[in-house]
């Protein structure tokens, strides 16, 4: 049986600011939280207000816990010497639902394809450096409802599975959301079915 991966390691605040220099070449490196197109526009609309001399503002992102899409922008520098070089550090770290942005000021040298790709290499690497890694997991939400009288069981299961409650509406009957590791989702969705007078469902 096919082990399921339910992981994937991200981060939840913005980098530090960093900086790489070669040839009087600025770049400043920047890694962002993210999770669609509306968010990265905003994130570098915002770097484009603080460097508003800067000459490129070369990226790459990838969203998605299970399925990834990604995308690399070389923002007019030579084809792939800078959003490909950035985005294999996104691919050598394993992070997801992130951007990262290098912001070049050039200093009067060229640098030539070979010194642009390292410099945005480097760049990127140093962003994820400066950024707080953490691993997330793939959950499944779903929602129980039962009868006070089965508060007692429903609760234990909780514990001793070790689930979360997000939210929980305690009206004429009880109805709980729980959130549950996708690995760990056939099983739980499997015990409370079996609970006489339960009811759980997937929410989408």
């Amino acid at each position: 049986m096919d082990k399921i991966k339910d992981a994937y390691k991200t981060i939840e605040k913005p980098s530090e600011e960093t900086l790489f220099k070669d040839r009087n070449s600025k770049f400043f490196g920047y890694a962002f939280s993210v999770v669609n197109e509306e968010e990265v526009k905003v994130a570098i609309d915002g770097l484009k207000k603080k460097h508003h001399s800067a000459r490129h503002f070369c990226y790459a992102w990838q969203f998605g816990t299970e399925t990834f899409r990604f995308r690399a922008n070389d923002d007019g520098e030579p084809s792939n010497s800078a959003g490909m070089p950035i985005y294999g550090q996104i691919q050598a770290y394993g992070v997801t639902n992130i951007l990262i942005v290098s912001v070049r000021y050039f200093g009067g040298t060229k640098l030539g394809v070979g010194g642009l790709i390292n410099a945005y290499r480097s760049s990127a690497k140093l962003a994820l450096e400066a950024s707080d890694i953490i691993e997330k997991t793939v959950n499944i939400d779903y929602q129980l409802s039962f009868g006070y009288d089965l508060m007692n069981k429903v609760m234990r299961i909780v514990k001793e599975r070790n689930l979360k409650i997000i939210s929980q509406q305690l009206e004429l009957s009880c109805q709980y959301i729980i959130s549950v590791r996708k690995k760990d989702a056939a099983t739980i969705f499997e015990i409370f079915t079996n609970l006489y007078k339960v009811e759980i469902k997937e929410l989408e």
